[in-house]
């Protein structure tokens, strides 16, 4: 209020019927002077009371961005970090993977060659145990033909000649019936049929 009567008392009480206008469009000296004056002292005032806290303000919403923006970054260059190791995992496992079902393959194979093998194995054991199942009835059937051309021979001989025989006269006849007997001959043709 005291600025306003102070004003007052500086400006001509008549300056509108002069000038025929407003003291604003046609101001004098002495209102510029007041008005530099009193400019000044706002600013004063302004610049002990205002401005540092608007510069804080700034200064703090300046740190705020900044820290902010500091923040992104790291949480970008985290992103990014766990983003190789993921892919690096990813790939380690594909690695892993591939090598899992290579292994599988080869031991599938493995297998199949061993399974093959031990059939194959198996199979002549079989074979084998059959050709001497096959060669000892081969035997033991010769032995039987042996004493049944022997008995026959004898009794053929005994019928024929209607007197029983020795010893000596009954190993002699059985030797060479026998000796007229190919028994190499059967024993072959039996072994090859089979």
């Amino acid at each position: 209020m005291e600025l306003l009567a102070t004003i007052a008392t500086v400006l001509p009480v008549g300056a509108e019927e002069d000038g025929g206008g407003s003291f604003l469009v046609s101001p004098d000296l002495g209102l510029m002077i007041w008005t530099l004056v009193l400019f000044g002292i706002t600013m004063f005032v302004l610049s002990k009371t205002a401005f540092p806290r608007i510069g804080e303000a700034l200064e703090k919403r300046a740190n705020a961005v900044r820290e902010n923006i500091e923040a992104a970054e790291k949480t970008r260059q985290e992103a990014d970090e766990l983003l190789a190791e993921y892919r690096q995992r990813l790939k380690e496992a594909r690695e892993q993977a591939d090598d899992i079902v290579a292994r599988a393959r080869k031991a599938s194979e493995n297998a199949v060659t061993e399974a093959t093998a031990d059939g194959k194995a198996k199979r002549e054991e079989l074979v084998a145990a059959a050709r001497k199942d096959i060669e000892v009835e081969t035997r033991r059937s010769l032995e039987q033909i042996r004493k049944e051309v022997a008995d026959l021979t004898v009794l053929a001989t005994e019928k024929i000649t209607r007197k029983a025989l020795d010893g000596d006269d009954q190993k002699r006849l059985v030797e060479e019936a026998l000796a007229e007997v190919d028994f190499s001959a059967l024993a072959g043709s039996e072994v090859s049929n089979n």
